[in-house]
């Protein structure tokens, strides 16, 4: 969901797998149109020889809930020295519950069986789940108990995760999501590409391009 929303239109392009007129398929992508290069360059953690992805996400965006499974099936083809990373956006205050709770998955590695049921629960169930009460009781019925997803909420792990998340969006000037972040250099979204099919397209280039000038 962009700060300036995406048509309809165009996200039902996105999420159908169609590429744009504009941006046809093996059009090599362009900066300023399909891509921005960051003014500074954003640290990573992907360690000496790995190129950095970042996902940046909102569980309550329904284009992010339409994007993840695509984005689930692209990361299982990714070559061995690309390393992804999710990051839970916080546009306004109360995203930050929805922002920890993903960090709550991620301390109790849980992140495999959580991550989907969340936005699960709130696409297709309809459960408003936007708070630490809301969240806590629904993680007690899947699995966590409620005391221990407070406990780990409420923890200083959680809360530096939680901020640096904010600090890495800032940095990326992200304006929407769901959005990409490549190597620290490069930002790219469905509002730049047209879709977000186009968008991973655009982003495995700049992964090809952060490789050979390493």
């Amino acid at each position: 969901m962009k700060r300036r929303d995406f048509s309809l239109a165009a996200w039902a392009a996105a999420t159908s797998g169609l590429t744009g007129l504009a941006h046809a398929q093996g059009k090599k992508p362009e900066e300023g149109i399909d891509f921005l290069a960051l003014d500074k360059r954003v640290p990573t953690e992907a360690g000496e020889g790995k190129i950095e992805v970042i996902e940046f996400f909102w569980y309550s965006c329904p284009h992010c809930n339409a994007f993840e499974p695509r984005f689930a099936a692209w990361l299982k083809a990714l070559p061995k020295d690309v390393v992804v990373k999710r990051v839970p956006v916080r546009f306004r205050d109360d995203f930050e519950a929805q922002q920890r709770a993903y960090y709550v998955f991620e301390t109790l590695n849980l992140v495999e069986v959580m991550h989907g049921k969340l936005f699960h629960a709130i696409h297709t169930e309809r459960q408003a789940l936007n708070t630490l009460a809301t969240l806590s009781a629904w993680a007690d019925k899947n699995g966590i108990p409620a005391a221990k997803f407070t406990e780990t909420f409420n923890s200083f792990g959680v809360a530096t995760k939680a901020r640096r998340a904010t600090q890495l969006q800032e940095g990326f000037k992200v304006q929407g999501v769901p959005a990409l972040g490549i190597a620290g250099r490069y930002y790219t979204d469905g509002g730049l590409t047209g879709t977000m099919e186009r968008a991973l397209q655009v982003t495995e280039s700049l992964i090809a391009q952060a490789r050979s000038s390493r």
